[in-house]
């Protein structure tokens, strides 16, 4: 890949999980042509390029004389997750298997040094959070959104935020724990299994990558939805 390409695309990654994870909020501005430009230490073509990108992929909208800016989820087309219930949660992680097993098969072949660190770090944030017994989801998503973004393929990355709340069913996990469920000893499980996808994508082993993945979202059904 050319390197004003490959440039390109660690500027669309790192604005595309800016998006994702809030950073930049729908009807934000996004930084100036001249800002991206020092801050990222690239050329203005490099800039325009990974802008055009996010545009194509319906994530920002370019206001001729005014900037970039992010677009109102609702303002795009593309899937609607219904209310959360047994049924949705089933459908829903049955979709995931299949989205998410490529995801990290390409995300092992294409993930560089930066991404597999923010990876490194949402899950020590999730063990972090798990130990005080606190709340795990935040990281628990930005682990899955960081797999997609490294696919360095923005319609993975879209399809996850269309997603959203979706991805992890905070209603289920909630009306398991007042059945008595051991979500502390599901969260210990469950960042076992994200160790071994993330040290398959380390590995850049993309069938490892995609078995434990794949793995973790049929098991995470199993401990949500027990029959």
């Amino acid at each position: 890949m050319p390197r004003t390409h490959s440039r390109a695309h660690d500027l669309v990654s790192s604005l595309t999980q800016q998006l994702l994870l809030g950073t930049f909020k729908p009807g934000d501005k996004l930084p100036s042509e001249n800002t991206l430009v020092r801050d990222y230490g690239v050329s203005r073509t490099v800039v325009r390029e990974a802008l055009s990108k996010l545009q194509a992929a319906g994530l920002v909208q370019a206001r001729h004389g005014i900037g970039t800016f992010v677009i109102e989820r609702q303002a795009r087309s593309g899937l609607r997750v219904g209310p959360e219930n047994a049924a949705s949660v089933r459908d829903l992680l049955e979709l995931r298997i299949g989205l998410e097993g490529q995801a990290a098969a390409l995300a092992a072949l294409r993930r560089n040094d930066r991404q597999l660190a923010q990876m490194r770090q949402a899950l020590d944030d999730y063990q972090d959070l798990a130990a005080a017994g606190d709340s795990c989801i935040e990281a628990d998503r930005r682990f899955h959104l960081l797999i997609a973004e490294a696919t360095g393929n923005l319609y993975f990355s879209e399809m996850m935020a269309q997603l959203g709340d979706g991805l992890i069913p905070r209603k289920r996990m909630a009306q398991a724990e007042r059945a008595g469920a051991n979500l502390a000893g599901h969260a210990y499980l469950a960042n076992l299994e994200h160790e071994a996808i993330l040290n398959a994508i380390r590995r850049q082993d993309p069938d490892a990558a995609r078995a434990a993945i794949c793995l973790h979202l049929s098991n995470s059904r199993d401990r949500l939805l027990p029959d």
